[in-house]
């Protein structure tokens, strides 16, 4: 299952991009709606996860970060303090877990559709 379909049966309303160039340039007027950004750190275009995940946390101080990758382990100073990250490969129930402990009440993922 990708991202979008775990964080979809999770209830959350997903905008997908292709590259962080394009999430920066979208933030702006939806910004105020946004709860979680979900962000590889590998992405094409200029804006790569962890310059994107920076930005969020200077300009969107409200919107909870993760970054994943399966290749890269980022280095201290590469995340902004309150974004987390997990590493790829990563299950529903790693990524449901994680939202239910990192988001606040009332925006907490629901349970799980299909826990297996």
């Amino acid at each position: 299952m990708d991202l979008a379909g775990i964080l979809s049966d999770a209830g959350f309303r997903c905008v997908e991009v292709d590259h962080g160039d394009a999430a920066r340039a979208m933030l702006p007027d939806h910004a105020e709606s946004i709860t979680l950004l979900f962000s590889d750190v590998e992405m094409p275009g200029g804006t790569n996860g962890f310059d994107l995940a920076h930005h969020v946390a200077a300009t969107y101080p409200w919107i909870e970060i993760v970054i994943a990758s399966g290749r890269i382990t980022p280095e201290p100073g590469e995340l902004p303090d309150h974004a987390t990250f997990i590493s790829k490969p990563f299950s529903t129930r790693m990524v449901h877990d994680h939202l239910r402990e990192r988001l606040p009440d009332g925006k907490k993922p629901e349970p799980l559709k299909n826990p297996m």
